[in-house]
């Protein structure tokens, strides 16, 4: 028997990929949906991949939450980074188990979420928020997804310095990322990289120019458009709808220009 349910463990009930609930399963509360109601309790002890069936007896599958449904079910009061961005993240920077990672603008979290569940066990994020109310938000949400343990939030203004030394990434999600540079810089381990998401054209040319001139290489960004394939026999051609622009990413490397 593969993974069972466990008490308040975290399970995605599937209808379709525009219907599903994130919940607890736990035995004093319901799920109500337009099929009728389903116990929480008797979920417990299921196996993930099996089904329950509401009140109405109509049938619903039990999942359990990859990291990405945890981040798009999750409480926001900022622009997340989408699923397309966050695997170009991680690809271009290497984030994996034991990085240490420095990050201005913690917004919701989850991009903080997203590198959190790729740096554990042995890796940390330091994370700074100059706004106390998208600090909470992200620490629910941390909370939520089990990885509150591999996150420190800061409330302060990075522009006034990382205090770690010898990160691996730095990660730029900020509206100046160009003022940014340098203390990155001076946060990273020589051939650390930095990462920025910024949704204009004109941030990108001023933090490439900054770049540029702080002892950076490898420069180069990207804009992602995600397209489906509705796949049906016979069939088969693109979606007629695609996820556009949602950001664009710059990544660099630091080097170290006085030396000989």
């Amino acid at each position: 028997m593969g993974d069972q349910v466990g008490p308040d463990e975290h399970v995605l009930i599937y209808l379709t990929d525009k219907k599903k609930w994130l919940v607890r399963a736990r035995s004093d509360e319901r799920l109500h949906t337009h099929l009728g109601y389903i116990d929480l309790g008797s979920v417990i002890g299921r196996e993930y991949g099996s089904s329950v069936k509401t009140s109405l007896g109509e049938r619903l599958w039990l999942l359990k939450p990859t990291i990405v449904d945890l981040i798009l079910k999750a409480r926001r009061r900022t622009q997340i980074v989408y699923p397309k961005d966050l695997g170009m993240i991680a690809a271009m920077t290497g984030v994996s188990s034991g990085s240490m990672v420095v990050e201005a603008g913690t917004g919701s979290g989850a991009l903080t979420t997203f590198l959190a569940n790729l740096v554990k066990p042995h890796g940390h994020i330091f994370s700074y928020e100059v706004r106390p109310e998208f600090a909470e938000i992200a620490k629910r949400n941390l909370e939520t997804a089990g990885l509150s343990d591999f996150v420190t939030i800061k409330q302060a203004d990075a522009k006034a310095g990382f205090d770690e030394k010898d990160a691996d990434v730095a990660i730029l999600d900020v509206g100046d990322p160009w003022t940014l540079v340098r203390v990155a810089w001076e946060a990273l381990k020589g051939g650390g990289m930095i990462a920025s998401i910024s949704p204009t054209t004109n941030q990108v040319e001023r933090l490439v120019v900054e770049l540029t001139d702080s002892g950076y290489v490898g420069i180069e960004s990207f804009e992602l458009l995600l397209r489906g394939l509705e796949a049906r026999p016979g069939m088969t051609r693109p979606s007629m709808r695609m996820v556009g622009h949602t950001a664009y990413l710059t990544f660099a490397r630091k080097v170290i220009l006085d030396q000989v």
